[in-house]
């Protein structure tokens, strides 16, 4: 079986600078990247809240930049998805789709998370066309325009109320008749008078040519007093919550009840030594690429004093 100093899983913002760090301090990291290399940006328009990007910068362009840093180190990057782990003891193994095997003294989970959507396959189509699940990334796209959000909970809340404060006009799209969020975000959505809240609404699909000019809406679905009707709105956000990607290593890795993984403190250690966990797997609160790259620079320096120790 293959042996590998330091293991990365995940690339994105958080595995590309924890490839970074991990091989400039000379750990010989290898770096798994994934069904998705560079994480959630790469489905992400435009980006203008990265430091050192004066301009817009596309998602993707913005990740290929970071993956060529990383090769510009030396760092091996495969493209391979892991299926399997075992942490029961170190050296730790892991399984990947193509059923090859490696085991690693210390590793970085930094496998992301990925936003929940509805289904619809208008949402594939209108990708970076209208759809977003992040309001912080691409809500400045909207100044002056008429968006909408789905969901009812904390989250939709949230990103409502951040989206009145740059659009003309914003939808919360909720499909039961109350909200879910904490009192005081649904004291903030109710009073403010951009925001629209439409109950009991459900969305069937979007239209637009060339990118989102509405949504195909139905009032009470299933209900005698069904209702189905067009919305115009020029953004729709995806607001029903994160799934982290870290099932793979539930067997061994604590976590919360959703899934993303528990760290110690503001240091990315997990309960295993020798395994740390960066980027959006483990942050159920930011999920910004400047945080996670921050974590990933963290996950490497304490994995270098790991190795260092042992």
């Amino acid at each position: 079986m293959e042996h590998i100093r330091c293991l990365i899983i995940g690339s994105g913002p958080a595995g590309y600078t924890a490839a970074i760090y991990a091989s400039r301090a000379n750990l010989n990291p290898v770096l798994y990247e994934g069904i998705q290399p560079g994480g959630q940006l790469t489905i992400t328009d435009m980006v203008e809240n990265f430091p050192s990007h004066p301009e817009p910068i596309s998602g993707p362009e913005l990740m290929d930049l970071m993956r060529q840093q990383v090769e510009k180190f030396g760092v091996e990057i495969r493209s391979r998805l892991c299926v399997a782990s075992d942490l029961s003891a170190a050296p730790y193994k892991f399984t990947f789709d193509d059923e090859s095997q490696v085991e690693a003294d210390a590793v970085i989970i930094a496998t992301g998370a990925s936003a929940k959507f509805l289904g619809l396959s208008d949402e594939e189509k209108y990708r970076g066309m209208g759809v977003s699940a992040c309001a912080t990334c691409d809500g400045f796209f909207y100044r002056k325009k008429t968006v909408a959000v789905v969901g009812g909970g904390d989250t939709a809340c949230g990103e409502a109320t951040y989206l009145a404060s740059l659009a003309s006009k914003v939808y919360l799209i909720v499909r039961k008749p109350y909200l879910r969020a904490t009192k005081i975000l649904q004291e903030r959505v109710m009073n403010n008078p951009k925001i629209e809240v439409l109950f009991e609404t459900n969305t069937l699909g979007l239209y637009g040519d060339g990118g989102v000019e509405g949504a195909h809406l139905v009032y009470r679905k299933g209900e005698a007093d069904e209702r189905k009707y067009d919305l115009p709105i020029d953004g729709f956000f995806l607001a029903i919550g994160h799934k982290p990607n870290s099932d793979v290593f539930k067997p061994w890795i604590e976590t919360d009840e959703i899934g993303y993984i528990k760290t110690e403190g503001a240091t990315p250690k997990t309960n295993i030594p020798g395994v740390f966990a960066a980027g959006d797997v483990a942050d159920p609160l930011y999920r910004q690429a400047i945080v996670a790259a921050a974590s990933g620079c963290k996950a490497a320096m304490e994995a270098e004093k790991y190795l260092n120790e042992m």
